[in-house]
């Protein structure tokens, strides 16, 4: 089991660049994008606040537990 980050999903919906949300959260590009490719072992609250109000959304939105064996490629 595990925790998915669908971050590509929302800044897709959003019509975000990866560019721009890490202005926008004032974090590094190269953080985001660990976060972003499920690479992450943790995320500060404070950073997942950041990134929802950025893009509108639920850490739900975000965040998604899968359990063993349904896990994506």
């Amino acid at each position: 089991m595990s925790i998915m980050v669908n971050l590509d999903v929302m800044m897709a919906k959003r019509k975000m660049s990866l560019g721009e949300l890490a202005q926008k959260v004032d974090i590094t590009m190269a953080n985001l994008s660990i976060l972003k490719n499920n690479k992450a072992r943790a995320v500060r609250f404070s950073t997942l606040e950041a990134i929802c109000k950025a893009l509108d959304c639920q850490p739900g939105d975000i965040l998604e537990f899968v359990s063993d064996g349904e896990e994506e490629p």
